[in-house]
């Protein structure tokens, strides 16, 4: 037996809403629109917390709380409880079904999603500490990539013949964007993104000075880096950007040369070559609000067609 294919695909595609979702309310700045947890104030919405909310904006105009950034951060919240209920039902549902073997992703995906709602408790409660919202970030992103791992598995994508593509190529590029998404997060979670305002320089330098140390320390809270530390995350992550896309496009060769991968080649150099275009968009337009979420939604996309390469040309995924 299997697992009920729509529910996988509206599990998966819901994991991908509370992405794309979650990094609007980051970058909107709705991220403490409800300084608490798992209500706002206290209370199932904002709108049953309309007077504290209130009393908070009179309090400091500016602040991180109001009605329109309360709504975001609960409407996150919301789709991440569903995805968090479809995720026990599926695992649920492997362990009636399926044989041993093959109900280990569907635990593992329920513990990851558990230790997410912790990371979401924590987001709020320790102020929007960047260790934590990136490690979030990279939770979500994991999260639908079992997901979507799952999905594929549960399609019979696996069953698919064994071409001669080199898995270690396309593990390891799988692994690569993993590393790349955790330091976009990184970047995100200190707001390093316009540190460097030009391509392809650095302010107006090749190589600016930058402090890897201190911006690659953990404990740090939000707002505690100087300009050299915000420079280094930066430059790490426009320095992955261009490996990940030299290795996309080495697989995209490797996948060209076989007649049944080149739909496949198609999609990973479209999906590769937007999401760097979108980079370069975040930085040469400012951080614009739209570009900076599709850039998000791009890295998810990249991460689903190297789960779906993998799977689909490898019999590792059984």
């Amino acid at each position: 037996m299997t697992l009920p294919r729509p529910l996988l695909l509206i599990t998966t595609g819901i994991a991908f809403l509370v992405i794309v979702l979650g990094a609007y309310v980051r970058l909107s700045d709705a991220g403490l629109g409800c300084p608490d947890w798992p209500g706002c104030y206290g209370q199932l919405s904002p709108w049953h917390a309309g007077w504290q909310i209130a009393a908070a904006q009179v309090a400091d105009p500016l602040g991180p709380v109001s009605q329109a950034k309360a709504w975001k951060e609960m409407l996150h919240r919301y789709l991440a409880g569903a995805l968090g209920v479809l995720i026990l039902v599926i695992t649920v549902l492997s362990w009636r079904r399926l044989p041993p073997s093959r109900r280990v992703l569907p635990s593992a995906v329920l513990v990851l999603v558990m230790f997410q709602a912790l990371l979401g408790m924590w987001t709020v409660t320790q102020q929007l500490k960047p260790m934590i919202v990136a490690a979030h970030l990279l939770g979500g992103m994991t999260t639908f990539a079992a997901l979507s791992w799952l999905l594929l598995r549960e399609r019979g994508a696996a069953s698919s013949p064994v071409l001669p593509v080199p898995l270690a190529l396309a593990r390891g590029l799988l692994l690569l964007v993993l590393l790349q998404i955790a330091l976009g997060g990184w970047v995100s979670a200190n707001y390093a993104a316009l540190a460097c305002p030009d391509l392809p320089t650095c302010q107006g330098v090749w190589w600016p000075r930058a402090d890897f140390g201190t911006g690659f320390s953990l404990l740090h809270p939000l707002g505690g880096l100087n300009l050299p530390a915000l420079t280094a995350i930066h430059q790490l992550h426009r320095m992955g950007a261009v490996l990940v896309l030299a290795a996309a496009l080495l697989l995209t060769a490797r996948l060209v040369q076989i007649p049944a991968g080149r739909g496949a080649a198609a999609v990973l150099l479209s999906i590769a070559s937007g999401q760097f275009l979108l980079g370069a968009g975040n930085v040469l337009l400012g951080l614009s609000l739209p570009v900076a979420v599709a850039h998000t939604a791009g890295a998810a996309a990249l991460l689903l067609c190297l789960v779906w390469v993998n799977v689909l040309f490898s019999r590792w995924s059984s």
